[in-house]
């Protein structure tokens, strides 16, 4: 009989007493009309469903919060002995540039996980090391500027509109509608916010008026790009800018959560959407990301191409984001995470012992 795989979904919510239920935020009353239905599970939550869903699945899944206990990780490791880590942490002690740290740690702990290394996850967090990198491969990304300090003026030789985001995050952590900026003084006001709530440079870019594209990507050495996922701002209203900011990510009770519409497969031209794809591959590998990464462009009314961000390891809610393509792929959501988990595993014999 064929073994079960151990895998142990791996996470880091060092206060999960703080979570509010999605359905106690949603009774509040909301100004507009939501177009999503909300999601009455808590993230934790969602993790042991996902170690649910595996179980039925032919895969032995249990889940860690390591709760910023790097002591309490090890001590499970080694008395349960997972064949293979989920990785799932994306901070700890609250910090998101110490996340490539607990990844370097399963490095030496020689277990086989699923995602990318730490020096992939270093790269993509820097979002101006990134875009070297990116352009170096022949990459277009928005042109760009990085402030450390505040000044009475910026020789950034950038065209308004600039978007302004913090240098060092991901998930969209720090951008608003107020990033966005039209003239020095509201330029020199969100650098300000950026120096001092998150204490690091700012990233301030050329914003690209056009169409996101999310392109998810899948595979370790010969990695394939699945069916490419838009954000549809038809629906955005006027006093919104067409971007996908923290709220439209992860705030239901936020007008952008509910207008910022995915479509997927996005109906573009078989050039373009083509191009695409390579692309997403181009940059995948340039990144040196694994197992997962989603790579989100613009696509200018020139049918131009810029890419954003490169996300390792990113979301993999149920019939969202990466796996909205996956599903549009014909993957089902078991199917994938398995797809993920053994891609890991066949990397059991090249890592450190």
């Amino acid at each position: 009989m064929k073994k079960k795989l151990k895998v142990a979904i791996t996470y880091n919510e060092a206060n999960p007493d703080f979570y509010i239920k999605p359905a106690e935020i949603n009774k509040k009353k909301l100004s507009f009309t939501p177009y999503f239905e909300v999601d009455n599970l808590t993230p934790i939550e969602e993790f042991e469903l996902l170690a649910e869903r595996l179980c039925e699945n032919d895969i032995n899944a249990y889940t860690i919060n390591i709760k910023d206990d790097i002591d309490f990780l090890l001590t499970d490791l080694k008395k349960n002995k997972p064949d293979v880590i989920f990785n799932f942490i994306e901070l700890f002690k609250d910090n998101a540039r110490l996340e490539m740290n607990v990844v370097g740690l399963l490095e030496l702990l020689g277990i086989p996980y699923t995602g990318a290394p730490p020096i992939s996850l270093a790269n993509c967090q820097n979002k101006v090391l990134a875009k070297r990198i990116l352009n170096t491969f022949g990459i277009k990304t928005p042109k760009f500027a990085l402030i450390k300090k505040l000044a009475g003026r910026y020789n950034h030789g950038l065209e308004y509109p600039l978007i302004v985001k913090p240098a060092f995050e991901d998930a969209s952590v720090g951008i608003d509608n107020n990033s966005i900026v039209e003239n020095f003084k509201q330029l020199k006001a969100r650098i300000k916010y950026v120096l001092d709530n998150f204490l690091q440079p700012a990233l301030v870019e050329e914003y690209i008026e056009g169409r996101e594209l999310n392109v998810a990507v899948l595979g370790d050495k010969n990695p394939k790009s699945l069916p490419i996922s838009e954000i549809d701002f038809t629906a955005m209203p006027d006093h919104l800018y067409n971007i996908v900011s923290y709220q439209a990510k992860w705030d239901p009770q936020h007008e952008a959560y509910h207008k910022t519409i995915p479509s997927c497969p996005a109906k573009l031209d078989t050039k373009i959407e083509k191009k695409a794809n390579e692309i997403a591959v181009k940059a995948f590998h340039a990144m040196g990301c694994r197992d997962y990464a989603r790579v989100d462009m613009r696509l200018n009314e020139q049918n131009e191409l810029y890419v954003l961000e490169v996300n390792p390891n990113p979301d993999l809610t149920e019939a969202a984001g990466f796996m909205r393509s996956a599903e549009a792929a014909g993957m089902s959501y078991e199917n994938t995470l398995k797809k993920i988990i053994n891609l890991a595993w066949a990397r059991r014999n090249k890592i450190l012992k």
